[in-house]
């Protein structure tokens, strides 16, 4: 009994295998190796092509089917996970009306400005747990007044996993989930939002059918199955936004539990039983993937949009060929605070937690004749740890206070620097395990289809790697009151 496990990045699409008897992981593909293109027509922008996703999807599949490691014929269910936010729009025929505005692309926000203002922060708050900021739903409504033709044709829209599984099955579903991250869910009425609707004058007729998140989104279309050596019929079982995604797969489910992640984006993801939300809307509230009327879960999330880019951006820039654990090894030679320098790391956009203004990446303090690119290298990972540390604190405002902050060992994680620097800066133990958002979104499948009787079950065999505990923590908090200045200036002007 095999599932098969999609995560839609932005920078690449990953799949995973899982055994359900054994829960381990057979085999894992990306594609495409190197980053998939973001198009940026004007500053703030940022699209992708839905078809782009499609066929890196399909090749990702067939790479991990050439591998040997199982039989594609043993795959039973799918699980879909997918970069939150994304505005994709398809006609009556399921072809895509235009480019997919994706999360990290800032146009939308006067339109969500307008909304909260028209709606009122007390009702937005209380209902939709945000504002509608610059998400999904002011995303359509900048469509609507600036590509009235577009526009006009939409039959559905959807987030970008849901986009994936109607390739798979033909069909276009929803869930609860999906469109409070879209801020299109009234949470006290456990319904679409008449408020957003209304205000921004879309028609009921464009939300796909709701259905549980773990649920039938649809079969495996013969053709399609065909030509990806599965068998037909087998089930779309779960999609999932990829930070409640990621919470899964790390096994945060209860209230008080929390995750992170450090990938192109970061995020602090605590789940909640309280219909919790922050006055400004620097971090958000969405349903988690065990939302229910009857159980209302949710997750407050705190986002960064600036972060693996930045160490990206630093290593095709300045790294000169040097790999990621060179570029840390060098970095380890400099001391805590960088001597000095200090980086924001927040070129990618908009970012909620400075209520949607774009600060830009910037260098502080750097000195030709002091510092090196190893000092570069480590001040780009202490500024994103230190921007964690920022947001950890306006979750603690809202009465998010971790005591242990699960991650999987991936991305920033791989890096000991990061880690530690994560660590001290936060004063919060990280434990980290294996675990990805592909073998996430694939055990999330065997719950969905009901291979796993419950969600306990399919993390039974759940192990740690390891845990890392604060050592250093006084270094680095003079190091972060002095970034955290600098920052503080710049909000100011």
């Amino acid at each position: 009994m095999l599932l098969l496990g999609i995560d839609v990045g932005t920078s690449s699409i990953k799949v995973s295998v899982v055994d359900a008897t054994t829960q381990k992981c057979l085999a894992s593909a990306q594609f495409p190796e190197t980053e998939s293109k973001i198009t940026s027509l004007q500053p703030g922008w940022a699209e992708q092509s839905p078809e782009m996703w499609w066929e890196h999807t399909q090749q990702a599949i067939k790479k991990a089917n050439a591998t040997g490691a199982y039989n594609p014929q043993d795959i039973n269910a799918i699980g879909i996970a997918y970069q939150m936010h994304g505005l994709v729009v398809v006609d009556k025929d399921q072809q895509v009306l235009r480019d997919s505005i994706i999360w990290c692309d800032s146009r939308a926000v006067p339109y969500g400005t307008k909304a909260f203002e028209h709606i009122g922060q007390e009702q937005s708050l209380s209902r939709l747990l945000n504002s509608p900021g610059n998400f999904t739903a002011a995303k359509l409504a900048w469509v609507k007044e600036n590509e009235p033709e577009p526009f006009s044709k939409i039959h559905k829209i959807m987030l970008p996993g849901d986009y994936i599984a109607m390739k798979l099955t033909g069909e276009i579903t929803t869930s609860a989930s999906a469109l409070s991250e879209g801020i299109f869910w009234d949470f006290q009425k456990d319904e679409v939002s008449a408020d957003v609707m209304n205000f921004f004058g879309f028609s009921h007729e464009i939300i796909p059918a709701v259905r549980p998140l773990f649920s039938t989104h649809g079969e495996v279309k013969p053709e399609i199955a065909s030509t990806l050596s599965l068998k037909a019929g087998i089930t779309v079982a779960y999609k999932s936004g990829d930070q409640p995604n990621n919470a899964l797969s790390l096994n945060v489910l209860n209230p008080g539990e929390v995750a992170a992640t450090a990938g192109t984006s970061g995020v602090i993801y605590g789940v909640s039983d309280q219909l919790v939300y922050d006055p400004q809307s620097r971090v958000n509230t969405f349903a988690h993937v065990n939302y229910s009327p009857e159980s209302k879960r949710v997750g407050v999330l705190m986002n960064i949009n600036g972060t693996g880019i930045m160490n990206s951006w630093i290593k095709e820039n300045m790294g000169h060929g040097l790999s990621y654990p060179q570029m840390n090894e060098e970095a380890q030679k400099v001391p805590v605070g960088s001597n000095g320098l200090r980086i924001f790391p927040f070129g990618n956009g908009a970012e909620r937690v400075f209520n949607n203004r774009i600060i830009g990446a910037q260098f502080h303090r750097l000195d030709f004749n002091l510092h090196s690119k190893a000092h570069v290298f480590r001040a780009v990972q202490e500024g994103v740890a230190f921007t964690f540390r920022y947001g950890l604190d306006i979750m603690r405002e809202n009465g998010m206070n971790p005591q242990v902050i699960r991650a999987g060992k991936a991305n920033l994680f791989l890096s000991d620097l990061f880690a530690e620097a994560f660590v001290n800066t936060t004063n919060v133990p990280v434990e980290l395990y294996q675990n990805d958002g592909s073998v996430g979104a694939a055990l999330g499948a065997g719950i969905g289809s009901k291979v796993f009787a419950s969600a306990q079950e399919a993390f039974s065999r759940f192990e740690r790697l390891k845990v890392i505990e604060p050592s250093q923590t006084e270094a680095y908090e003079a190091a972060y009151q002095d970034w955290k200045s600098l920052l503080l200036k710049q909000l100011s002007n």
